[in-house]
């Protein structure tokens, strides 16, 4: 079966358009940090919630998934899972029963101290194709991207400590 000439001109346009090659580049990202993570067990999302609560502890969920720029029920699915695993403690806050602040454990502490040299070898293999210059750049675009286009994102972003 012979494929149509279109078909192979929209596949290649297709395959160069920014969000394909953004869809794949978060794919290979999981699948990189997931991979140097694998021994502790940890997820992206997890690393990061973790990093934000280390950095501000109590914080409520709200703020934490603002900060990650996660919807509630995502943070919420991370929390559990952390939770489950004696990484993080949940209170009320107090003076608002329904809300909940949230800090890491002892064992969460020392977890995130363990994942550090995972995350950061994590890091270093993403961005291996590309040289030090490179990798600067793409930085820098990324950044460019998203901040430009923030207003279209389905969860907010709210770094805890703003530039």
């Amino acid at each position: 079966m012979n494929a149509a000439p279109f078909a192979v001109e929209t596949l290649a346009q297709l395959y160069a358009r920014p969000g394909f090659l953004l869809r794949r580049a978060h794919q290979i990202s999981a699948a990189v940090f997931e991979d140097a993570c694998a021994p502790l067990a940890l997820t992206q999302a997890q690393y990061g919630a973790m990093t934000v609560l280390a950095a501000a502890p109590g914080l409520d969920q709200t703020r934490l998934a603002r900060a990650l720029a996660y919807d509630k029920v995502t943070v919420m699915r991370v929390l559990r899972g952390l939770q489950a695993r004696g990484l993080v403690e949940r209170a009320p806050v107090p003076g608002n029963a329904r809300q909940l602040a949230v800090q890491l454990s002892v064992a969460g502490h020392d977890l995130l101290a363990q994942a550090q040299a995972a995350a950061q070898a994590a890091y270093q293999r993403l961005l291996q194709p590309l040289v030090p210059e490179q990798q600067r750049q793409l930085v820098q675009l990324l950044t460019l991207l998203t901040d430009g286009l923030a207003h279209e994102a389905r969860a907010p972003f709210v770094p805890l400590f703003p530039a």
